[in-house]
């Protein structure tokens, strides 16, 4: 854990931030895998982390913003307990570590909250994403489980949002933690990366690494030798020769801070003369959005211009043609790049994702686009110093996307389907990297991990 004084200070900010009510936040309790006693790994909810720091379950926190005071709720552990998982210290003992004075039983909760209901109060709580949290909303509040996130107090989103936007240096260093073992997994992937390997043996060891250093994945491997699927958690392929393996993956620090890396490696240790093409087109493009991070700049900006840049280039290729400006404009080039260019992060990979997005990535003046490919844009308001962002262009050929737009004959002005034909076997090419938004610019964070041709090709033993 942080500092006692960093979690009161969150505290006392949102105190000063909301003026008047309740806030509740609900920690999570172990979730059955497939019988009550066998549950997942826990993790505690991102927010309850941010604000109170305890990682464990059946605990909840209460801000009192009228009383100026906050509590933590949960039941110390019995003698059963005790022999089962071991020892914990009393709840007072760990409430004192984050900077707690007040706690009591967790059925002391419900109490609180009908006292507070009857004096009118408004009690505020952030989005729910689990059926057992929604539950106890309706139990303690008698919010109807279906309607409970609906209810969710749009002020406090935007409060905890500003707050989580800005990293101080302490979770800085916990991104970079997480980034000592991602770096060694990447390494350790792409030497072994060869045909004749299944993709799990690789999401294994990769895995494997991350446990044995006390961490876990930040968030379900992606490792796939079909990169045209954005978001492929299937293992089962095997590396064959003359194919591009994608891998997405980062660990999470034992605090829970993420990181989130992308690479694109050629299975037979060289790039083929095509996938050179489009590799180069990305790392430019990837490298052009690094570039322009600063301060005030809008993150839809640095989109629009790596489009531009995947554009041009798929034009001297002879994939597109036309006027770049205009392509983009209409959207022509979400054929290739359909997703937004990258997100928040930090507690979570996509960054306070379950507090709302456009919350988080959008403003009142920057608005979320209709517009196939830019609609998927997570991050478009002006950067901040203390934001972290990720950076993640991509080029894939999608054949159910290519067949359904040449069908439609849909921006046939921009796109020469009959050269995109020849593609349609191709996958995709993505690379990824974590900025820090500074003061004056921005910092790439953690090791620079292989992404140019020549450093890829090194690594996998295959360059010359």
């Amino acid at each position: 854990m942080f500092d006692p004084k960093i979690y009161a200070q969150r505290r006392k900010l949102l105190r000063h931030q909301l003026q008047s009510g309740l806030i509740l936040f609900l920690g999570h309790d172990d979730s059955p895998m497939n019988y009550a006693a066998n549950t997942y790994e826990f993790r505690q909810d991102s927010s309850f982390l941010y604000f109170f720091g305890l990682d464990s379950p059946g605990l909840a926190g209460v801000v009192d913003v009228d009383e100026n005071k906050d509590a933590l709720y949960g039941n110390d552990i019995d003698l059963e307990d005790i022999i089962w998982m071991g020892f914990l210290p009393k709840l007072k003992e760990r409430a004192a570590k984050v900077g707690v004075k007040e706690t009591a039983p967790l059925d002391k909760l419900a109490e609180k909250l009908k006292q507070a209901k009857e004096q009118g109060r408004c009690i505020h709580y952030l989005p729910l994403y689990r059926a057992e949290t929604s539950a106890k909303i309706e139990q303690w509040l008698g919010i109807p489980a279906q309607e409970a996130k609906a209810h969710a107090s749009e002020e406090l989103i935007k409060a905890v949002v500003s707050q989580r936007s800005i990293k101080i240096k302490e979770e800085i260093a916990e991104i970079n933690r997480a980034f000592v073992i991602t770096y060694e997994m990447y390494l350790t992937a792409m030497k072994m990366t060869k045909p004749g390997l299944y993709e799990r043996e690789i999401v294994g060891r990769m895995e494997g690494m991350m446990i044995a250093q006390n961490c876990f994945p930040a968030f379900p491997t992606i490792l796939t030798i079909n990169g045209q699927i954005l978001h492929s958690h299937y293992h089962g392929n095997l590396l064959k020769k003359g194919r591009l393996l994608i891998i997405d993956a980062g660990a999470e620090s034992p605090l829970h801070y993420a990181s989130d890396i992308t690479r694109t490696i050629p299975v037979s240790g060289r790039f083929t003369p095509e996938q050179k093409e489009i590799y180069e087109l990305v790392l430019a493009s990837q490298m052009k959005a690094i570039q322009l991070i600063k301060p005030g700049i809008p993150y839809r900006d640095v989109h629009l211009e790596v489009a531009r840049v995947i554009a041009s280039g798929l034009k001297d290729l002879g994939l597109m043609r036309g006027d770049v400006e205009e392509a983009v404009g209409v959207g022509a080039h979400a054929l290739f790049f359909p997703h937004g260019l990258g997100h928040m992060l930090g507690l979570d990979v996509h960054d306070m994702e379950g507090l709302g997005e456009n919350y988080v990535g959008y403003t009142d003046k920057i608005r979320r686009s209709d517009q196939f490919g830019l609609a998927y844009l997570r991050l478009a308001r002006e950067l901040e110093p203390g934001f972290v962002v990720t950076v993640e262009p991509g080029i894939y050929f999608i054949p159910a996307l290519i067949d359904q737009w040449q069908k439609e004959k849909k921006f046939k002005n921009f796109i020469n389907y009959e050269k995109v034909e020849q593609y349609k076997n191709f996958g995709g090419v993505r690379i990824e990297d974590d900025v820090l938004v500074t003061a004056k610019g921005h910092r790439v964070l953690g090791q620079s991990i292989p992404k140019t041709i020549k450093d890829v090709e090194s690594v996998t033993g295959k360059g010359k």
